[in-house]
């Protein structure tokens, strides 16, 4: 087992957890992860007829805020999840036949139950990292290094994280999450430079706390790398 050393040690940037699949989310100073993720993410859904609604088409629902409040329950927009209020306003994002459920489904995962971006990649895409909707960035990444790590390890705190693929990346990179204005540039340029490829899709090996700010050990499985 190969412990890499970054020129600038590896830490955590930022969390986020997104309470309702494909809305905005929210920033955390710290998280529990466990063998399903972060607890409480995705596990409200948009639904209509056909099945799950996301950004991928629905890509007004990126302008909704998704957040627990103090007793853990997701709100929109301050509104209960399952309020008159906030199915307005999933109705106006998502069509007049959508509705929410809550669910903890392994399903509401598109691939792993976490999504780490990498600092040095975010600078090379040169835009917002919430256009990537990731769980855990990385900070003191050099370059496109992120590349490299599939089937390594991030080893923080007692927390281990394993980095299986490089994530495909989907039109919802091409929202402003501000402004909610669409540029299919965006996607057709992650195509050209990077491969149409972005962030680590990951699993937890072992539960634990992470906050920002955590150091954070890249580990080689050298029997896997051989």
């Amino acid at each position: 087992m190969d412990t890499t050393q970054s020129p600038n040690p590896l830490h955590v940037a930022g969390l986020w957890r997104y309470p309702v699949k494909s809305m905005a989310g929210e920033a955390l100073v710290e998280a529990e992860i466990n063998r399903d993720g972060i607890p409480g993410d995705r596990t409200v859904w948009v639904c209509g007829p056909e099945g799950v609604r996301t950004s991928r088409r629905q890509w007004k629902l990126l302008g909704l805020q998704s957040k627990f409040d103090r007793s853990g329950r997701p709100f929109i927009d301050g509104y209960p999840w399952d309020s008159r209020e906030a199915a307005a306003l999933v109705k106006a994002a998502a069509g007049d036949d959508a509705w929410l459920e809550e669910s903890d489904d392994e399903a509401r995962f598109d691939i792993l139950p976490l999504l780490v971006a990498t600092d040095g990649a975010v600078e090379a895409f040169g835009r917002d990292v919430r256009r990537l909707r990731p769980n855990i960035l990385i900070g003191g990444v050099s370059g496109l290094d992120e590349v490299r790590w599939p089937g390594t390890e991030l080893h923080i705190g007692e927390a281990i994280v394993r980095l299986d693929s490089l994530r495909g990346r989907c039109p919802m990179t091409t929202v402003d999450p501000d402004t909610l204005e669409r540029d299919p540039e965006v996607l057709r340029d992650i195509g050209r430079r990077f491969g149409g490829r972005l962030a680590l899709n990951a699993e937890v090996l072992r539960p634990g706390i992470v906050r920002v700010g955590d150091a954070v050990s890249l580990v080689r499985n050298e029997v896997a790398a051989g």
